[in-house]
């Protein structure tokens, strides 16, 4: 830059070569910057450079003086980054940041404000005397700048604005879980998929950041309280982080709108996404190693970021092994559903179809089927998306579109592998339903999900796909609908009787409307006062018999499917919510809410 900026001006005759060594010499007595010597000198005047440089880069030349900065923009860059490359922020517009510095080709200092930002970086420039004016000005000398620092790294004081507790940053909510969860919260430690980051280094940053602290907080919570998921979510005036526990979702708390850049960053650094993007969806993964009870666990959280109209959307699932349920006796299916699933799965082929909407549960019941079936003599290949769960003895695939490996393509590589069985995470398409028909009829156990909302309408689904009859016929043995709904608290139900006109309402028989006493949770500190802990399935399991082989052939309707199914003996899912409920297992409100008559 030094000797740069000396040419241009020899270059426009402003200086003489004489003064250019006078300048050198004086910058190399006194330090600075050669520009800043000249005008010292009386050689050249601060706007003639600043001209200048604006003619040669093709950059628009601003007088800082003239311009009275908002100290929220002053925020965005810290004080250490604007000493450093001489640069002072001046005003945003939508994604695009706009800063002065003296020297508009320093890609670093543009790229590095761009990482801690996430903004795209627009340089005007300015006089140099003037930015170090400017900066002694709004970065007073020893204080802390604004949050950009904070959004790339978590770990510099003052990310936030403040450099105070998470007590401090927080608006509701966060004072009680801070108590609830006492020490844990700095215990967090944040784990690469193949190596670990030091405890050490995680704990300096909890201690440093309260962003990193906050983040800590509420992934820890969620653990603590069950969540299955974890839901941050911007609002014009508002930010709001709600739990999903037991499937319904709850308010938890609403951190203060200045922390939602940083909170965003903190969650897209530890899963290794691009900060600066924040226009497009993003799928990460984050690992994290935290102390139950003394000893180490670890878990694992699925992302996912979706730009919405005030801001990014994170939804993280909580994903934990130890959570994971592969008996299959405790899912909840009744004994002679289960004995048609567990039937279906022994044979060495066919095709076993789970159905539901997202989150019913239908991973959980497709890993205990492997689990119950995974034997040294068995070769078992699944394609996922994602892999949730590692599975010991079994070959897993995670699927990654972008790069063309898909369902087909996975299940097409599957067949030259000497497969058992396949696990098809779901079948989305006609090729992928095609593939998994051939290989279902060739040989092959062939286990999928689809998304349908009950097991007869899963036929048609095929058929709409483009699989002619004859072949879901002859390949599927057996679908399997499901719904999960929520457990009634065992530590604080009571009986809730009802009119038996209401429970016949709900799909009883007169019979057993007059037996049956529903149970109801009075609502007790093991269930967060709800009245419900933990879930489990309705299961509606249809077997394809001869009979019903038959109907499909003749390309019968869903409906006349589903009545001859129940002749032979199919529960629905409300018949299946009914009987749990006659259990004392949950509620007529749940099973309403969950199922259709």
């Amino acid at each position: 830059m030094a000797v740069r900026i000396g040419e241009l001006l020899l270059k426009e005759k402003l200086i003489t070569p004489e003064q250019l060594q006078q300048a050198l010499t004086q910058q190399k007595a006194n330090g600075g910057k050669l520009g800043f010597n000249l005008v010292k000198m009386g050689f050249v005047k601060d706007d003639q450079i600043t001209a200048l440089l604006s003619k040669q880069y093709g950059v628009p030349s601003i007088n800082l003086a003239q311009f009275k900065l908002d100290p929220t923009i002053i925020k965005l860059v810290p004080n250490e980054t604007a000493r450093k490359y001489q640069i002072i922020p001046l005003s945003r517009s939508g994604s695009t940041l706009t800063i002065a510095m003296t020297d508009p080709t320093n890609v670093f200092a543009m790229d590095d404000i761009k990482f801690m930002t996430g903004y795209t970086v627009e340089p005007v420039v300015a006089s140099e005397i003037a930015i170090t004016e400017a900066v002694e000005k709004y970065y007073p000398a020893g204080g802390k700048g604004g949050g950009g620092a904070a959004q790339a790294k978590g770990g510099k004081p003052g990310a936030a604005g403040s450099s105070g507790s998470t007590l401090e940053m927080a608006s509701k909510g966060l004072e009680e879980l801070q108590a609830t969860l006492g020490g844990d919260a700095d215990d967090v430690e944040v784990l690469e998929e193949l190596q670990e980051i030091s405890a050490e280094a995680l704990a300096r940053q909890g201690e440093e950041a309260p962003v990193v602290r906050l983040v800590n907080v509420v992934l820890m919570s969620a653990i603590q309280k069950g969540a299955s998921d974890i839901h941050i979510e911007p609002y014009e005036k508002e930010l709001r982080v709600r739990y999903r526990i037991d499937g319904i979702l709850y308010n938890i708390m609403s951190p203060p709108m200045k922390y939602r850049d940083a909170i965003s960053s903190r969650i897209k650094i530890m899963s290794k996404l691009d900060i600066a993007e924040k226009r497009l969806p993003q799928d990460g993964r984050i690992k994290i190693r935290y102390n139950e009870s003394g000893e180490p666990k670890e878990i694992d959280f699925r992302v996912s970021v979706l730009p919405t109209l005030f801001g990014e959307k994170i939804v993280l699932r909580l994903l934990d092994k130890d959570k994971l349920m592969l008996d299959m006796t405790r899912l909840g299916f009744e004994p002679e559903s289960l004995a048609k699933f567990e039937s279906a799965i022994a044979r060495p082929w066919g095709m076993v179809l789970v159905t539901g909407p997202t989150g019913s549960g239908k991973t959980n019941t497709l890993y205990s089927s492997i689990a119950k079936i995974n034997t040294p003599e068995t070769n078992i290949m699944t394609a996922e998306d994602p892999v949730e769960f590692n599975l010991s003895g079994v070959n897993q695939v995670q699927v990654k579109e972008n790069i063309g490996l898909n369902f087909a393509a996975a299940l097409r590589s599957f067949l030259r592998q000497d497969p058992n069985i396949i696990l098809v995470g779901e079948i989305r398409d006609f090729e992928t339903a095609e593939i998994a028909v051939k290989a279902a009829l060739t040989g092959h156990l062939v286990l999928s999900t689809l998304h349908t909302n009950d097991a007869p309408s899963t036929v048609n689904r095929l058929m709409n796909m483009g699989i002619e009859p004859f072949l879901v016929a002859s390949s599927v043995h057996l679908i399997c609908a499901q719904r999960l709904v929520r457990r009634v608290c065992s530590n604080c139900k009571e009986p809730n009787p009802m009119a038996p006109e209401a429970l016949i309402q709900a799909g009883y028989s007169p019979e057993d409307a007059n037996e049956v006493t529903p149970m109801k949770g009075a609502g007790c500190d093991r269930c967060n006062q709800t009245g419900y802990k933990g879930r489990v399935g309705l299961y509606e399991v249809m077997e394809i018999a001869d009979e019903l082989r038959e109907l499909i052939l003749v390309g019968a309707s869903s409906l006349e499917l589903r009545r001859k199914a129940v002749d032979e003996g199919m529960l629905t899912l409300r018949a299946s919510g009914l009987r749990k409920v006659k259990d004392t297992v949950t509620t007529i409100e749940e099973v309403v809410r969950e199922t259709v008559k």
